[in-house]
């Protein structure tokens, strides 16, 4: 055992059967359990596998889930006496790409020490024995987060709405200045030939997930269509690749962001494609009603920007063309579609129990549609 200072609840060189006895203690005080199958003994090899590596948790805290999150899950607890998050993909079959750990353990581990609103990456296992699947310990910044349409967090700020938008793509452009070499990330990804693979990529997931012969066509009309277009080339940067507002701890007097976190898809590309992403979320008080059932960012508030609105702030703070961002957010609407389908399909499974996903097959299948009116100039 290393010799440091070390909580006064530490029990020197634990049995097994000591962490266990330790662990139902904690899932009797806790509000939610790390796995829905989870007894005692998994808290336990957990418990183990921290001390293991000089992390020793309080047992008198319980550990908690955020919530909100319609994937990945995050609990929080107490390593080595201050706040930890200790974050997991989810249980099944999950689509390829998705829900990497070591991916986002290696891009906040780098990236953290050049912005300060990216947390620290503490630890990465990648070992299925001890809770069944790959998991990482992320530096805990507390914050408030604005969730779906609600604004109820920030209703004592007339502004909200304004500084928001801005807050919103300045933070992006931010992150898109950053040079990937300059925090050891320079391979990460494949830049090369990006759009191409993305349209490729979730052209097969959505013919993987849509179901019935209308619905295929759908998908087969959007994927043709993004395929014939001439993309810019731009120079590659470094991509968040699900950039909202509820992916930021904000500053609940400033609004600034404290940490933007799910990283997981995070990759090098072209930069106007997480722009896309971010509008693809953007709704506006006139968009199709699929866009406002989406409710995933509370822009269509009196006061918020106009999408055009934010792509010009956009151009202007990075110097960037944008003329093919129609083109790129037809692929983000696209991919959102999708990315509902597998959702929904991961509900259908089993693998996850919020019923919120059982109306995310019609949202899928809606948002669909949208992409392929933005695809004829419809929309």
């Amino acid at each position: 055992m290393t010799s440091q200072l070390l909580p006064d609840n530490y029990i020197p060189e634990p049995k097994r059967e000591v962490l266990v006895a330790i662990a139902g203690l904690m899932l009797e005080k806790a509000e939610t359990i790390l796995l829905a199958t989870d007894t005692a003994p998994s808290w336990g090899r957990l418990l183990a596998y921290l001390c293991a590596h000089d992390m020793y948790v309080d047992p008198a805290e319980p550990i908690r889930q955020f919530a909100g999150g319609l994937a990945n899950r995050n609990y929080l607890m107490t390593v080595n006496g201050t706040p930890t998050v200790l974050r997991r993909p989810p249980d099944g079959d999950l689509p390829p790409g998705a829900h990497d750990m070591a991916r986002e353990h290696r891009i906040l581990s780098r990236l953290s020490n050049m912005l300060p609103f990216v947390p620290r990456g503490l630890h990465y296992c990648d070992d299925r024995n001890v809770i069944g699947v790959p998991f990482q310990l992320i530096e805990y910044r507390a914050g408030v987060v604005i969730r779906g349409a609600d604004m109820s967090p920030v209703s004592d700020r007339a502004d909200a709405a304004n500084v928001l938008s801005e807050m919103l793509v300045t933070t992006l452009a931010a992150l898109h200045r950053v040079d990937a070499r300059e925090v050891g990330l320079e391979d990460l990804g494949r830049p090369d030939g990006f759009i191409a693979r993305a349209i490729a990529g979730w052209s097969k997931r959505g013919t993987l997930v849509a179901q019935g012969p209308a619905l295929q066509s759908v998908v087969a009309d959007i994927s043709r269509w993004l395929s014939r277009q001439i993309f810019r080339k731009r120079t590659p940067t470094l991509l968040h690749c699900d950039f909202k507002l509820d992916n930021l701890i904000l500053d609940p007097q400033s609004l600034a962001p404290v940490a933007l976190v799910d990283w997981d898809m995070g990759t090098r590309g072209d930069p106007l494609f997480d722009l896309a992403t971010l509008l693809s979320y953007w709704a506006e008080p006139d968009d199709p009603p699929a866009l406002r059932r989406l409710q995933q960012m509370p822009t269509t508030h009196p006061g918020f920007w106009r999408r055009a609105e934010v792509a010009r702030r956009y151009a202007d703070l990075t110097g960037r063309e944008i003329d093919d961002l129609p083109l790129m957010r037809a692929l983000a609407l696209f991919k959102l579609g999708i990315v509902f389908l597998q959702l929904h399909q991961q509900w259908a499974n089993g693998a996850v129990k919020d019923n919120r996903y059982a109306d995310f097959a019609r949202l899928g299948e809606d948002i669909l549609l949208v992409a392929r009116d933005a695809t004829t100039g419809k929309e």
